[in-house]
């Protein structure tokens, strides 16, 4: 019922949520504790984090009891049940999902628990987000010397996936260069699994530094390789390259909605960079860009002038609506586009 209540007052009820006593970490930073909230919405990173958990307790002692439940098919006393010291004292993880839909008895039951949990039990509690099970929230947030919080929030940003990405190079001790990175948060931007099993198969099939190339060998054929391959040969003034890279690329299939989007993102990076004075760092951080990111830019804006770039960004709207719909000959676009930016917008604005 209070949480019927909590979803009808919005937001006026989440401004009265207590005040969090518990510590609140990063996916990569968990730890054990008595209760362990894992909350928000990238699920990608929360199994990860609770797989690194479960992992830690297991090598600490093997006879780790392991238990899942489900909070909106709870029946009564479960927790409790899997949660209890067993005859031989091993100690038990219990994973719970679906805590965002979780039934009343288990939400009546999950607050008993957390006023006393027995010595030797891990629960690791799954809320990917929303007001259901507000109370239960609350009180693990209040709970200090109980409980933490793991949040797992969601990677937007291309930086944020680019140091991700990076990372798990680094992690695993292996080299990756700035654009084989950015090349593979390009390809793979739209599911943070995918992209840990290509940093994954990279590692796997190949030695030394991964380079931008080893990302084309393998990743060639999805869409935003190639565009951002095409976007970059253009872009430096090499305008027979680019072409020769776009028709083959729409031979193959190659979808020219990304084809645009690689050559507008590219774009309005240089354009932010070129408009501004400040010392990189800074730039990085105002406009949610990796430092290398800005040092591309300013690379890529040698021989522009603001009139071309002015011009290069427009007809790129042009073409994006030519590519999507607009009357025009979507193949004619594209390489009017290439040839533009190619000539650093030169040809466009003696007209």
């Amino acid at each position: 019922m209070e949480d019927t209540v909590a979803a009808a007052r919005g937001t006026t009820t989440a401004k009265a949520s207590v005040k969090v006593a518990i510590p609140q970490l990063a996916w990569n930073q968990i730890r054990p504790a008595s209760v362990v909230l894992v909350s928000g919405t990238e699920g990608f990173l929360a199994d990860r984090s609770i797989r690194i958990l479960r992992d830690l307790l297991r090598a600490e002692d093997p006879s780790l009891e392991l238990s899942e439940l489900t909070a909106d098919t709870y029946v009564a006393s479960e927790l409790a049940t899997v949660a209890s010291p067993s005859l031989f004292g091993e100690p038990r993880f219990v994973r719970i999902d679906a805590v965002e839909k979780c039934s009343d008895i288990f939400l009546t039951e999950a607050i008993d628990y957390l006023a006393n949990p027995p010595e030797g039990a891990t629960v690791v509690l799954r809320h990917a987000g929303g007001v259901r099970g507000k109370r239960l929230l609350d009180a693990i947030r209040a709970a200090k010397g109980t409980a933490i919080e793991v949040v797992c929030t969601e990677l937007k940003k291309d930086s944020e996936k680019i140091d991700f990405a990076a990372a798990e190079f680094a992690t695993a001790g292996r080299r990756a260069r700035p654009d084989a990175v950015r090349a593979l948060v390009s390809a793979f931007s739209g599911d943070l699994a995918e992209l840990v099993a290509a940093c994954t198969q990279l590692m796997a099939d190949t030695t030394g530094d991964i380079t931008e190339q080893t990302v084309a060998q393998y990743y060639g054929g999805r869409a935003e390789v190639t565009a951002f391959a095409v976007a970059d040969l253009a872009i430096a003034g090499r305008a027979g390259e680019a072409l020769i890279a776009l028709r083959q690329a729409i031979h193959s299939g190659t979808d020219p909605v990304p084809m645009v989007a690689a050559f507008a993102m590219k774009m309005r990076t240089m354009a932010k960079v070129s408009s501004n004075r400040v010392p990189g760092a800074q730039m990085a951080r105002a406009f949610g860009l990796a430092p290398w990111q800005i040092d591309r830019a300013k690379r890529d804006l040698r021989g522009w002038n603001d009139a071309g770039l002015g011009a290069c960004i427009r007809l790129i709207a042009d073409t994006d609506a030519i590519v999507k719909g607009a009357p025009g000959d979507p193949q004619f676009a594209l390489e009017r586009m290439v040839s533009a930016i190619a000539s650093r917008g030169r040809t466009l604005v003696r007209r």
